[in-house]
C-alpha cells in the first residue's frame, strides 16, 4: 500500500514524504505525469521503468520527472520511503533552464546531496525563508547532475545489471563490499571491469560510490545522536577517527564533529 504525506507547500513547489509498506513485485499501471518532480529515496529501494527501461531506485539513486513521462513500479523488496517534491514549470525552468536533460533522468545522490536532503527536511518549520532557501540549493545541486554531466561512452553488454548488483551489495553491507576483490569475486567479473563500469555507469569510482555509502551510515548515526567518534569509526570500518574525519570533510566539506553539533541543534533531520 502506497501513502503519502505533505510535509509543506510553498510558492511553486510541495514536498511529501511516500510510504510504500507492501511488497509488489509486479509492476504498477502506468502513471503519467503532469508536473515536475524530484524523487528522493529515503530508506530502501524499488525498481522504475520508463521508457522501457528498468531503473534500480535507492538512497544513493535518485530520479526526475517531467510532464509527459509515463513511469510504472516495482517494490519486490519490501517498504520504502522516498521523498517527493513537486516544482511548478516557472521554478523548474528558473532552476533548470530550458536546456535538455539526461535521457535517464536518474541522479546520482552524492553526500553533498543528501546532505542538502536532509537540511531541507530539516527546514519545513518554515517554509517561507529557510525550507524555500534550502529547497533550492537541493533543486540546483540534482539539475546540475543532469545537465552537466558528460554523455558517457558506451559500455560493454551487461554493466548496468553489473553496477546494480554491487550497489545492491554495498547497500546491504555484503562482507565481499569490503574490498574491489572480494566483491568483483562474488559478482563472478574481473577486479578491472567491475572498476572501470562503475565510472561509465553512474560517473563515480565504485571507491567513491562506497564511501559515500559509508558517510551516509555515519549521518544516520550522528543525526540519531551518537557523540562517541571513535566507535562510530571502527563500526563503519574506517581505520580510524582521522580516516573517517578525512573522508566525512572530503564528500561533505564537514567534519564530524561540525555534523554533530549541527544533530544537536536539530539542523540534521534523521532519515
Amino acid at each position: 500500500m502506497r501513502s503519502a504525506v505533505e510535509l509543506a507547500t510553498g510558492e511553486g513547489f510541495g514536498v511529501s514524504a511516500v510510504y510504500c509498506r507492501e511488497d509488489r513485485p509486479g509492476w504498477s499501471a502506468g502513471e503519467e505525469r503532469t508536473g515536475y518532480g524530484v524523487v528522493l529515496v529515503r530508506r530502501g529501494r524499488f525498481r522504475r521503468r520508463w521508457r522501457g527501461a528498468e531503473v534500480g531506485a535507492d538512497p544513493a539513486l535518485g530520479y526526475v520527472s517531467v510532464p509527459g513521462d509515463e513511469e510504472r513500479f516495482a517494490h519486490p523488496h519490501g517498504g520504502d520511503v522516498c521523498t517527493s517534491i513537486t516544482v511548478s514549470e516557472e521554478l523548474w525552468h528558473a532552476t533548470a533552464g530550458e536546456g535538455p536533460l539526461t535521457a535517464e533522468r536518474g541522479v546520482y545522490v552524492d553526500a553533498r546531496l543528501e546532505l542538502a536532503h536532509r537540511r531541507c527536511l530539516a527546514a519545513v518549520g518554515d517554509v517561507r525563508f529557510a525550507l524555500a532557501e534550502e529547497l533550492l540549493e537541493l533543486l540546483a545541486g540534482t539539475v546540475r547532475r543532469l545537465t552537466d554531466r558528460p554523455v558517457p561512452a558506451a559500455a560493454p553488454p551487461g554493466d548496468r545489471a553489473l553496477v546494480t548488483a554491487a550497489r545492491e551489495a554495498v547497500a546491504a553491507e555484503h562482507p565481499a563490499a569490503e574490498g574491489l576483490f572480494p566483491l568483483a569475486a562474488l559478482l563472478g567479473v574481473s577486479p578491472y571491469r567491475l572498476s572501470r563500469a562503475f565510472p561509465r555507469e553512474l560517473g563515480v569510482s565504485l571507491t567513491r560510490y562506497r564511501n559515500r555509502a559509508r558517510v551516509g551510515r555515519a549521518l544516520d548515526r550522528l543525526a540519531a545522536g551518537e557523540t562517541d567518534l571513535a566507535a562510530l569509526a571502527a563500526d563503519l570500518g574506517f581505520a580510524d577517527q582521522a580516516h573517517l574525519t578525512r573522508t566525512v570533510r572530503a564528500h561533505l566539506g564537514h567534519t564530524p564533529a561540525t555534523l554533530r553539533s549541527l544533530a544537536s541543534k536539530g539542523a540534521l533531520l534523521p532519515l
